[in-house]
């Protein structure tokens, strides 16, 4: 939504402005009003608004006045000049301050509703600019972290192109693949009742939190691994274990399983599963991994520790019994993920239409398989549209999608339903108006996960983006609930609690490792997250 901040003198004006102004309509927000110069200054410095209409002669500080110092201060969004007199020089000196129109008073509905459309248009298409030059520059900066990353997640779900599948074309960091065994551990986060009250920005670091435990609890057993997020509740541990004996092999990592859902029980309080994969000789071969550990996960006589949330794959036992198929395969989920969060209808659509034509070849396919599938696909979906910040609370109902799936009889009408709603979700106003943003904050949040122990600025973020640092913090805060520094903030302590907690390391050093060289200050924020302060939390 634009923000519209109108400043003027004449309290009948800004009444009839507010009620006038078509805001559903233009996709615009009221953000605040004044009757002068120097309150109207304070109101924008708070507000941040994209489009400033004011008045030029007022009392306390004239609208010229305060446009410039509006403009020494930075602020880059839109003004409109509405005032009674039009005179030569008054427009000579607005256009001064970048002025976007000159109106003079009276003015019509129509007029008024043309204008700040016209006005609206341009912030969309600076905006898009300025989002296509990010996107540009995101991959010329990052391009080899950022191809890397991807090319081991496309490596173990079996997305990576054929002319990669090659050891000449693996990257240097991975050369050493060639030379290992290679198994996955998935792990899957339960959406239970709590899970689903966390707001987006504390389902984000909660997955942050995810990747530091998983890594500190398997390098302990496993040196050599990587972890890659799949999609919303899903994530891979990708290990590359030594010579030794496959009975060993497969006791140590039933003991990782177990430590994974203690220490991610523990710490977090959320619930998992874990998923363990054959072993494989060859790197090419690591997306089968990744599908028997998933697969695992849908065969509950496979569990493999007593007590535990913890499922290995086995080969058929040879009884001639047809082993399961996968319920979603994980390069299914994945790219189905993908392809909503991007807003791909068709291919959202092929994904769908593909994976209902394999499923329509198995024999006995009942109505409450059916639903059960229509339940599952639709979580898929939803919750990779939460991870993004939006939720389909907003589009449809549970009570909705419930007595929608309770209807699914056959295949071919489940195919049908999902496409159906695919399509309103791709073209609703309130994904299509900010699918744009959404790519930007997952770059910044990413981004802190990466670089919370540096000097870490929105400024900063701003530059790599090219959005406004105004704008940019409307946008993160929009989407996940809270401000870039609270974030930052929250993502730092959780390091540092994660590191009072496992290692021998005292409080200056873990201020230090997460950013903070002011130690008073990094007890004080501690405090006021977690409750206690950093020596309180070791004593207990």
């Amino acid at each position: 939504m634009w923000k519209i901040a109108i400043i003027d003198d004449e309290r009948q004006v800004l009444k009839g402005m507010k009620s006038a102004i078509p805001w559903d309509e233009l996709g615009a927000e009221w953000a605040g009003e004044a009757m002068n110069g120097e309150d109207g200054l304070e109101v924008i410095r708070r507000t941040l608004p994209d489009i400033v209409i004011t008045d030029l002669y007022m009392p306390v500080m004239s609208g010229l006045d305060m446009m410039e110092r509006l403009r020494k201060e930075g602020f880059q969004g839109k003004i409109i000049i509405l005032s009674g007199y039009s005179d030569f020089e008054h427009a000579r000196q607005a256009l001064r301050f970048q002025v976007t129109d000159y109106v003079s008073k009276p003015i019509s509905l129509p007029t008024l509703k043309s204008i700040l459309g016209k006005v609206i248009q341009e912030l969309e298409a600076e905006e898009e600019k300025r989002i296509r030059q990010w996107e540009l520059e995101f991959k010329m900066t990052l391009y080899e972290p950022f191809v890397e990353k991807e090319w081991v997640r496309s490596a173990a779900v079996g997305t990576l192109d054929s002319a990669y599948r090659d050891s000449m074309r693996l990257p240097p960091a991975y050369q050493y693949w060639q030379e290992r065994r290679h198994v996955t551990v998935g792990i899957e986060l339960i959406r239970d009742e709590r899970a689903k009250c966390l707001s987006v920005s504390d389902w984000n670091l909660f997955r942050f939190a995810v990747s530091n435990i998983a890594c500190e609890v398997a390098r302990r057993m496993f040196p050599d691994l990587e972890y890659t997020e799949l999609h919303s509740t899903r994530a891979l541990l990708i290990i590359h274990p030594g010579a030794e004996q496959q009975e060993q092999l497969e006791y140590r990592l039933d003991e990782l399983g177990i430590r994974l859902t203690d220490s991610i029980g523990s710490y977090l309080k959320l619930v998992t599963r874990i998923g363990i994969g054959g072993v494989k000789n060859c790197w090419t071969r690591l997306s089968d991994s990744t599908e028997e550990a998933f697969r695992a996960m849908d065969l509950t006589d496979l569990r493999s520790a007593s007590g535990h949330e913890v499922y290995r794959y086995r080969e058929s036992s040879g009884s001639g019994a047809p082993v399961k198929v996968a319920l979603f395969p994980v390069k299914f989920s994945y790219k189905l993920a993908a392809a909503m969060k991007a807003s791909q209808e068709t291919e959202a659509h092929d994904l769908v239409l593909d994976y209902i034509t394999e499923m329509k070849k198995q024999e006995g396919i009942s109505q409450g398989y059916v639903q059960m599938l229509g339940s599952e696909l639709w979580g898929i979906i939803a919750y990779s549209l939460y991870e993004s910040g939006f939720v389909l609370d907003d589009l449809f109902t549970n009570d909705q999608i419930a007595k929608e799936i309770s209807g699914l009889v056959v295949p071919d009408q489940l195919a049908s339903w999902l496409m159906d709603k695919i399509s309103k979700i791709c073209s609703s106003r309130q994904w299509k108006g900010s699918s744009k943003h959404r790519q930007v904050v997952d770059f910044m949040t990413n981004y802190i996960h990466e670089h919370y122990a540096e000097e870490l600025t929105l400024a900063e973020l701003s530059d790599k983006v090219f959005i406004s640092r105004n704008h940019l913090s409307i946008i993160f805060k929009n989407i996940t609930g809270e401000t870039f520094n609270n974030y930052l903030t929250r993502v730092r302590i959780e390091k540092a609690r994660e590191l009072l907690m496992e290692r021998n390391m005292l409080v200056y050093e873990v201020a230090e490792r997460v950013g903070y060289r002011n130690i008073p200050y990094f007890s004080t924020l501690f405090k006021k997250i977690t409750g206690m302060n950093p020596t309180e939390l070791i004593k207990n």
